[in-house]
């Protein structure tokens, strides 16, 4: 066990855990920060999807030893009234079915809008390609993009 410091959704929090233990368990588990769900646990659905220092990454295959200095933002971290323009076009366009995915997706969609705030349907798909919705929502989550990035 290793006492961990991180910076999650703005805070500093120490953790004491196995260095090898992935950052989704110890969000999950330590910070009691459950949005961020365990899919497949191989980083291949995009369920685990966090940001780190902006960028979407997998969290369930990440030690969070290799964290360091690195700023963690969950979904719970994205806004503080859910009122990010892509939470906000999820809503609107009725994405969520059973609504699991979610959290990854919207996370995945966060940060590609970011980089690129006027993208094409095809920089959309393949961007949010790795996400899986075990509903089939994806025209919706298209769309959904789509209307956040004119809301951004």
């Amino acid at each position: 066990m290793a006492a961990l410091n991180l910076n999650v959704n703005g805070k500093k929090q120490i953790v004491d855990v196995d260095p090898n233990t992935p950052v989704l368990w110890v969000l999950r588990d330590h910070l009691n920060l459950v949005g961020t769900k365990y899919g497949c646990g191989i980083a291949q659905c995009g369920a685990c999807t966090i940001h780190l220092d902006g960028v979407a990454v997998r969290s369930c295959q990440l030690p969070v030893s290799v964290i360091g200095e690195k700023s963690i933002t969950t979904i719970e971290g994205l806004s503080e009234s859910a009122d990010h323009p892509v939470q906000q076009a999820w809503l609107e366009h009725d994405v969520p079915q059973c609504g699991y995915c979610q959290a990854g997706q919207i996370m995945t969609a966060a940060a590609f809008l970011k980089e690129h705030p006027n993208p094409s349907d095809e920089e959309i798909e393949t961007a949010m390609n790795g996400n899986l919705c075990r509903c089939g929502t994806y025209l919706r989550i298209k769309a959904a993009v789509k209307t956040a990035a004119a809301k951004s």
